[in-house]
């Protein structure tokens, strides 16, 4: 993989953006970037105990904490370059319990892409592709210089 902390240059994979350091939320969740591809991303954790919601599975809201980051990294690999994203409007369609310490993926893609608003939706899996979530959101973008 890739140094995810350098911007892609002229040596760059396919001339594309490598995006900046995690933020300090994903250091403390422990997600990690898998894989950035044309307007798609990759990324990953290992849920904990203190993830957990009453019943002992991983809670709601860090699989949608999850499925967000996955979607708002996807557009990062947009040309022209997306310098801030934030999400306004997210959907989550939870089909499947997740339990702590599994490994869950999160595929995220652009469907659109705008000058100031992105769509995009994603898949959260478990061991072996079973299917926990499905999600959409709209981001407001603001776009790099070209």
């Amino acid at each position: 993989m890739s140094n995810p902390s350098r911007l892609a240059g002229e040596g760059g994979p396919k001339g594309r953006l490598v995006v900046s350091e995690p933020s300090p939320a994903w250091r403390w969740l422990g997600i990690s970037q898998v894989e950035l591809g044309d307007d798609s991303a990759t990324v990953e954790m290992t849920p904990f105990e203190d993830m957990a919601n009453h019943a002992g599975f991983v809670h709601g809201g860090i699989i949608s904490t999850l499925a967000d980051s996955a979607m708002g990294r996807s557009l990062r690999t947009l040309k022209p370059g997306v310098a801030r994203a934030m999400s306004f409007d997210l959907k989550l369609s939870f089909i499947s319990a997740a339990k702590v310490g599994e490994k869950l993926q999160a595929a995220g893609r652009v469907v659109h892409a705008g000058r100031r608003t992105a769509v995009t939706e994603c898949r959260v899996e478990g061991p072996g592709g079973r299917l926990v979530a499905t999600a959409s959101a709209t981001f407001a973008i603001t776009r790099e210089k070209e």
